[in-house]
């Protein structure tokens, strides 16, 4: 049988995304629940490997991090912010993080409300090519987004869920009542 963390880490192989992702993957995944058990106690890792003692207990590295109510309980945004982590473009550390601070609202919610999509969070953590243009195509309302699709692991599912928050926290997507956009400015409105 093939474990969670097995399919996580071939699916990332067989991706366009760049190490900065494995490393999240790798120092958060074995967060389960409020706290965070021991790998040899987790159901993912085998106690018996002898290779166990190599890895660091996720108490160990996450615990020190800004908590957040869901997923794996860091605050990976604030963690950036307050400069605890201080990610990598990709493999070759000369290129320096471009951060794109724009927002795209999404119309296509049906009684939902709707979502900002904020690139400055994502370009954070990942360049422009992880996700452009194979995942979502750059022209405004050109990648035909569901949440079906998003669930099945495709566009905004390829890293929540697995390697972000979870796709259970509505909320932080779905924040723009249909009644409320005066204070929003985004660069543009996909219908």
């Amino acid at each position: 049988m093939v474990s969670f963390i097995d399919k996580v880490l071939l699916k990332l192989a067989t991706s366009s995304l760049n190490s900065g992702v494995l490393l999240l993957v790798l120092t958060s995944m074995p967060a389960i629940a409020a706290e965070w058990q021991l790998l040899a106690n987790d159901g993912l890792h085998d106690p018996n490997n002898a290779g166990l003692k190599w890895l660091q207990n996720p108490g160990n590295a996450l615990s020190r991090l800004p908590a957040d109510s869901a997923g794996n309980k860091v605050d990976w945004i604030r963690a950036f912010e307050d400069g605890y982590i201080n990610p990598r473009s990709g493999l070759n550390n000369k290129k320096p993080v471009k951060i794109l601070d724009s927002e795209i609202l999404l119309n296509n919610t049906g009684s939902l409300p709707r979502v900002l999509f904020p690139h400055r969070q994502h370009t954070m953590w990942l360049d422009c090519s992880n996700c452009h243009e194979k995942i979502f195509k750059s022209k405004a309302g050109a990648t035909p987004i569901t949440m079906t699709k998003i669930l099945e692991g495709k566009y905004c599912g390829v890293c929540h869920g697995a390697v972000s928050f979870p796709l259970t926290e509505c909320n932080r997507c779905h924040s723009v009542p249909w009644d409320n956009t005066a204070d929003k400015k985004p660069i543009a409105h996909i219908p």
